[in-house]
């Protein structure tokens, strides 16, 4: 429906809000290690958000900042460290002393990246795209989280087409791998 959504800005920073709204809540326990289902849910939700960014909000930025392919690179560097994180927290006990350590390493560089982005690139796109591209860019956005993984692929492609087409099938897979193993994504 138009106009129902408001535009990929507002959409981004709801979801950079979510995130640390979970970030607080791992913290608030005092250890991480006590809330690994938490921890999940919020690597989903990065994975998912990172994927559509990946897929549609940096080629636009490449496209319509003067600077596009630099801020979208280093975006995708940042995107790249935190998946680099994510995939060893996945790979370690929520038991072992290193599981925290990890937490709190991809808390302080999702919020640096969300810092960043929202001064940056964001600012600059609302500047620089008119609303109905705004617009357009939100309901990819959605229907790619929709689509994308649930779990870290560093090795994965991030850049178009290759990211669009393996993107929903790594997503199908992680989503049965999900269900599977009864992980609440």
């Amino acid at each position: 429906m138009a106009g129902s959504r408001g535009n990929i800005i507002d959409d981004i920073i709801a979801d950079h809000r979510e995130f640390e709204s979970v970030f607080v809540e791992i913290e608030s326990s005092g250890d991480p290690r006590t809330q690994p289902e938490l921890v999940e849910h919020v690597i989903s939700g990065i994975v998912r958000h990172a994927v559509a960014e990946e897929q549609y909000v940096y080629p636009a930025a490449r496209s319509v900042l003067p600077d596009g392919d630099e801020v979208a690179d280093h975006e995708l560097e940042e995107h790249a460290e935190a998946e680099e994180v994510m995939k060893a927290i996945e790979k370690t006990d929520p038991e072992d002393s290193r599981y925290g350590e990890l937490v709190r390493r991809l808390i302080d560089d999702i919020r640096h990246h969300i810092e960043e982005e929202e001064s940056g690139m964001l600012s600059k796109l609302r500047d620089a795209c008119p609303p109905e591209r705004l617009h357009e860019l939100s309901e990819e956005f959605q229907r790619a989280k929709s689509l994308a993984p649930t779990r870290p692929h560093p090795l994965a492609p991030d850049h178009p087409p290759a990211n669009k087409i393996l993107g929903p099938g790594a997503g199908l897979v992680d989503r049965l791998r999900d269900i599977l193993s009864g992980r609440n994504s």
